[in-house]
């Protein structure tokens, strides 16, 4: 079955996930703002939900069309072929939201759009009331200017609960943020990656499972599982070939390093580490990144002249602590950079100053938000590594 599918996203990390989706071997329609729609089938929906790092969910589009009266609403939902995806039994709750449309009242609309499904299922299949017995298949509606989308959700919980998070500390970053500042970096399984003020372990897990090739869906469960169009073999074959796909590590542990001065932000990145199946990969120590001295066995195996990779979600907002604090940070972050100029350091901050404290351009800025809080990504970039010799003899 052909289905146009839509992989919702953070604003400012659509194209992120189109690279994501074209890796899968989708072929896009288009990106806009929070949202990627892409072509595919029944095991797309699949591989997406097991696959996608980056992306918040994975919808089907049912329809788009517009409408600016409840009966114009009605009728034009009856017309879509709901009952290719949804069965007999099936049960198909509404949500959603309106905005600068004529038709603003969401309960109004949850409740036609509801009454228009259960006519068309219920003309289909000759019942006169549909039982809704059976599996989720929650319909959700996006009205914009009198525009309405009409999409099925097939993740429920959104991509960013992967599992492996049993602990955390205030303000945590969403792992579907952390691995798309993984992606944006110049990290490699066969480089250094340090993150000095961890918090929960959040981006170091997520290049850990990146540099494995784990899926980050592996450990979880979604909504379309219990789908009749999506059956337990499919998903079963899909997490084979997964598990298959990832690198088991016999070539020795990777080298990421994790940092935190909280006793409490350690021992929660720790659990994590330990849940999501890479405490081998990743080092967790106590330290206050302030008194931090590169090439002192921290992180292992790594000196001032190799190229080494920081990322780091740095304090601000809730995790601000002290000005004072903050500002010897960022000292420390640019004598690092001077006595370091092969690393690469990438930062992620609502602070504007950050420029100006380190004393240097960043490379590239990208604008993205951490919940709510609109940051910037700051990417200042070392030199480039050499290309190695090849020997002809």
């Amino acid at each position: 079955m052909k289905l146009e599918l839509v992989a919702t996203a953070t604003f400012g990390l659509e194209a992120v996930v189109r690279r994501e989706i074209e890796a899968l071997g989708y072929k896009i329609i288009k990106t806009e703002d929070g949202r990627v729609t892409y072509m595919g089938d029944e095991r797309a929906i699949v591989r997406s939900n097991l696959w996608l790092r980056t992306a918040d969910r994975v919808y089907v589009r049912m329809g788009e069309f517009k409408a600016t009266e409840f009966e114009d609403l009605f009728q034009q939902t009856k017309a879509l072929d709901w009952e290719s995806i949804i069965p007999l039994e099936g049960s198909f709750p509404v949500v959603g939201g309106s905005v600068k449309s004529v038709l603003h009242s969401v309960p109004a609309c949850q409740k036609i759009i509801k009454k228009a499904v259960s006519v068309r299922l219920s003309e289909f299949y000759c019942r006169e009331m549909m039982p809704e017995t059976g599996a989720e298949y929650r319909i959700r509606f996006i009205a914009h200017k009198d525009q309405f989308l009409l999409l099925m959700d097939t993740s429920g919980a959104g991509l960013h609960k992967r599992g492996y998070r049993v602990r955390d500390v205030a303000a945590p970053m969403k792992e579907t943020l952390a691995a798309a500042l993984v992606q944006l970096s110049f990290y490699r399984k066969d480089r250094v990656l340090v993150d000095p003020c961890c918090g929960s372990g959040t981006i170091p897990i997520e290049a850990a499972l990146i540099a494995r090739n784990i899926a980050p869906g592996l450990g979880r469960s979604f909504a379309s599982e219990g789908w009749d169009i999506t059956p337990a073999s499919l998903w079963k074959e899909e997490r084979r070939l997964a598990y298959e796909a990832a690198d088991t590590g016999a070539d020795g542990p990777l080298r990421i390093t994790a940092m935190d001065i909280d006793p409490r932000a350690v021992r929660a990145a720790k659990e994590n580490a330990d849940e999501a199946g890479e405490s081998d990969d990743i080092d967790i120590v106590r330290m206050d990144m302030t008194a931090w001295e590169p090439g002192a066995g921290i992180p292992k195996g790594a000196s001032k002249d190799d190229h080494v990779v920081v990322i780091s979600n740095l304090p601000y907002g809730k995790r601000i602590g002290d000005e004072s604090g903050l500002r010897a940070i960022y000292a420390h972050i640019r004598s690092i950079m001077e006595d370091c100029p092969n690393w690469s350091f990438f930062l992620i901050t609502s602070d504007k100053t950050l420029e100006k404290e380190l004393g240097r351009k960043a490379d590239r800025r990208r604008k993205l938000y951490n919940g709510t809080i609109e940051t910037q990504f700051y990417q200042f970039h070392g030199t480039r590594p050499k290309k190695r010799e090849v020997n002809h003899d």
